[in-house]
Formats: C-alpha cells, structure tokens, sequence
C-alpha cells in the first residue's frame, strides 16, 4: 500500500507526534514523497516542534498542512479537541509551491511564488490557503488561465480567528500568510469528487433578467415567484417549513452545453437576500443573463444522499478529505460522518485532512470556492 494515514487524540503534543509517526513508519517506511499534516488548536502552539520531529524522522519530500479546527483520519472526525493528522504517500513526481497574494490600487491581485518553469506534468493541485491574505477564487480564476483544466483541491485553514492567525505548514517550517500546495505528477492517478450536499428540486430555468449578482426574472417570471411555484412541486410541507433554517440555495449550470445535467453539474450558491416589492434575489456569486439555473435544497439528509452517490462504485488506495466546519455535527445528528461514508464507500483507505473555512474543488470541469461542501481528493496507485 502506497499510503498511510494516522490519527491521534493524545492531548500532548509530543505523544501525539509519536503515535502518529510509528503508526506512518509501521504502515510505509520512511520518506514518502509526501506528507500532509494537520492539527487541531490545541496543538497549534506546538506545530513548529511537531514538524520539525515529523520531518527529521520521516524524512518526505514534501510536507504540507495547516492548523484547523478539526481534522480528519481514516473513518473518524475530531472536532475542536486535541488531535493530530498525518497523511503520507508516494506518489511519484511532485513539486510544492508556496504562493503570496498583493493587491493593487486598482484592485487587481497579483500572484507570486508559483514556479517559472514546472518539470513535471501536473495533474492537480493540493492548495491549503490563508482566508485573510489569499483570495482562493482570484487564485482559482488566474491558475484556470494559465493551466485550464488542472483540478485543484483543498481548502482554506480554519483555527484562525483573524488576519496573523493562521499556521500554514510549508516543508520545515510555518507561514501565517499565503497559501501552500503541491502539484501532483502523473505517478499516481488522482480524482476529485465535490459533494455539495444539496438536493435540487423542480426543473432547470432560464435567467431571464439579471445584473451582476441580482437575479430579477427567471423564465420571465420574478425570482421569488419562480422560487415560490417550483417549491410548491418540488418540496414537501415539511422541507418548505426547514427553508428558513436550511437558507435558499440556487444551482447555476457550469457546462451550458449538456443536454442531461445531473446534480453534480450545478455550481450550488446561496441566496443572501431578496426584495419582495421587485422579487428580486441577491446570490452570493453573478448570475449572468441566460445562464440555467436550479433551485436546490440544503440539509442533512441531501447532504447525506449526495456524498454517498457521488461516491459510488469509486475506488481509491488513499484520500484527502476537506469538509466544512459547517458540517460535521452541526449538521449531522451523528459523528464523523464525511469520513465514515468515505470508508463506507471507498473502504478503510489511509484518509487525512481537515475541516475547512471553505472549501477547494471543480464543478463542471472548472474549480471553485465552495461552502457547506465535502470536496475530495482520491489517489489510485498506477
């Protein structure tokens, strides 16, 4: 087995780091080609020390990760208790990257750190950002310029509360700023399964009316009147009733050339306010004129069907899971759910990862920041 994944909830950091690395060394052996690292809070003020022991012992290739409010294993989520994650692999050629965002005075973001010259043949990107000093969806939109279609995967730390406060683990060291990653080669398959845990009801429309973010007519009819008729065929009493718990979410169609979107095809969006005098609705992301769009519903029953259907009759040797703080149990009734399904599913592959402050994955064959999502890496050995 080409991967290993460990997980510990020893409440000393320096325990801790021992059980995970044995259980790293017992499974692979020293220096895998890549390490991923993540730790809860309270271990974040020890991460310095507990990098420095991981890669002196296990001697990687690259060692990337971050501090989170809760992390990942294979199976289990530990959620704002001590814990630590270590994910290692070998998967052939890689390359790590670490990147820092600027803004101009005309408010364009330049992006520096990515490499002039990459020697090997990418086939995705493993990127752990800062929230306050990375823009992950100007990123996402300058790397499709420059390598359209690459995938990329991950999510935005999560233990900070605010600018500074974030620990991103590059090789040996921590950044409290910026964003790392690793681009994967192509010694080892990788695909990426983006859950969206939603359940899109009534039928595709068309946007018939808009500006910007402002949807004002859909299929010639004001939004919220178009929101209001196809609830009434989509939904029962009791989902219409959960609406204002759950939030009003809208799908925009990625891929306007499919004769047959499916679920997975909608990039799922949340609506953020509407004026009942123009029946108008403001989504948190454009909605430009003629685009197809789906109403969608968000709780944890769809949340639960989707994860399991995308993840069907896949098969993985190893992944990388990057779940929403806003899951987990505070949308689920149970514990560990996103890794439990992941097993359920895939089978009891080494699993690391962390919950994010938002989350990294493609939709439609373009990558975006997603929120209230289960975005997943999945590796085969070649």
């Amino acid at each position: 087995m080409p991967f290993a994944g460990a997980l510990s909830e020893h409440p000393i950091p320096s325990l801790a780091t021992g059980e995970v690395i044995g259980a790293v060394l017992e499974a692979i052996g020293e220096r895998p080609d890549i390490v991923f690292l993540s730790v809860t809070r309270p271990h974040a003020g020890a991460l310095d020390d507990i990098i420095t022991t991981v890669t002196s012992v296990l001697h990687p290739m690259v060692t990337i990760g971050c501090a989170a409010e809760s992390v990942v294993g294979t199976g289990h989520e530990i959620e704002e208790t001590p814990a630590i994650s270590l994910w290692a692999g070998r998967v052939g050629p890689l390359m790590p990257v670490t990147l820092r965002a600027s803004r101009s005075a005309d408010d364009t973001w330049h992006f520096s750190g990515w490499p002039d010259k990459i020697t090997i043949e990418p086939t995705a990107l493993i990127l752990v950002a800062d929230p306050f000093t990375f823009p992950v969806d100007r990123f996402l939109s300058w790397i499709g310029d420059r390598h359209p279609g690459l995938p990329v995967i991950g999510g935005n730390a999560s233990a900070a509360l605010g600018p500074g406060g974030s620990r991103l683990i590059a090789g040996d060291r921590t950044l409290n700023e910026g964003a790392v990653g690793v681009l994967i080669g192509s010694g080892v398959e990788m695909e990426a399964v983006v859950s969206q845990g939603c359940r899109p009801y009534g039928q595709p429309l068309t946007v018939t009316k808009s500006d910007r973010n402002i949807m004002y007519e859909v299929a010639g009819t004001p939004a919220i009147e178009s929101m209001v008729d196809q609830m009434k065929h989509g939904l029962s009493p009791v989902e219409i009733a959960g609406l204002e718990h759950n939030g009003i979410h809208i799908g925009r169609l990625i891929d306007e050339h499919l004769d047959q979107p499916g679920p997975g095809d909608y990039l799922v969006r949340t609506v953020i306010g509407v004026d009942r005098n123009t029946g108008a609705m403001a989504v948190d992301d454009r909605v430009p004129l003629g685009s197809t769009v789906r109403f969608h519903l968000r709780d944890a029953e769809s949340a639960d069907r989707d994860l399991h259907a995308l993840l069907e009759g896949r098969r993985a040797d190893g992944a990388l899971l990057f779940t929403c703080n806003g899951r987990g149990t505070r949308l689920f009734d149970e514990p560990h759910h996103d890794a439990a399904v992941l097993a359920g599913q895939i089978g009891p592959v080494p699993v690391g990862g962390f919950f994010a402050a938002g989350e990294v994955g493609p939709v439609g064959g373009r990558n975006f920041v997603h929120s209230f999502t289960a975005s997943i890496a999945l590796f085969r050995d070649r």
